[in-house]
């Protein structure tokens, strides 16, 4: 009866667990990503150089790097907050190391599932973000991203459930 119970309860977290992920991704899609990933770093500034002969100024545009502490428009608080997230998960995931191995069980399974996609999540969209350009090339890597980053998800909650689990299969992989 306790194993039955125990299975039908994993199976719940696990559905509930892709389900929240699913409808995240498509809550991000609906409002567009940059909410969430903070990708134009780069802003025009205008640059004022007078002329030697000239008393008149003249303005000139001029692309400047900076980072996300700098600048100050409305986004660099959330930019700020997706950076200390960022932070946070890394620390998480050395944390869920030693946890894992000590006590594995479905609970930290699942809990590596979401921290580990969402850590490759986050780390390939910044690649991304400084090496695909224009708005439809962005448009349509940021989707497959989101493509790839759901089957992974999936993938390991699919692992998770049907197989030994993250926790046991890299115990195996170090016994043998």
């Amino acid at each position: 009866m306790f194993i039955n119970n125990f299975r039908a309860n994993r199976i719940d977290l696990g559905w509930l667990l892709i389900m929240a992920a699913i409808v995240r991704l498509s809550s991000v899609c609906r409002r567009g990503l940059h909410p969430l990933i903070y990708q134009n770093t780069m802003l025009a500034r205008p640059l004022v150089t007078p002329y030697k002969h000239q008393e008149k100024c003249h303005l000139f545009s001029a692309r400047i790097h900076t980072s996300h502490t700098l600048n100050a428009s409305s986004g660099s608080k959330a930019a700020s907050l997706h950076w200390t997230a960022e932070r946070v998960l890394s620390i998480l995931l050395l944390a869920m190391g030693p946890v894992a191995y000590f006590h594995p069980g479905p609970a930290i399974d699942y809990s590596l599932a979401a921290a580990l996609t969402l850590h490759g999540h986050w780390g390939i969209g910044q690649v991304l973000t400084d090496y695909v350009h224009g708005d439809t090339k962005i448009k349509i890597v940021n989707a497959g991203l989101f493509v790839l980053s759901t089957v992974t998800f999936a993938g390991l909650c699919y692992f998770n459930y049907n197989d030994v689990g993250i926790c046991k299969a890299i115990a195996l992989l170090w016994s043998k």
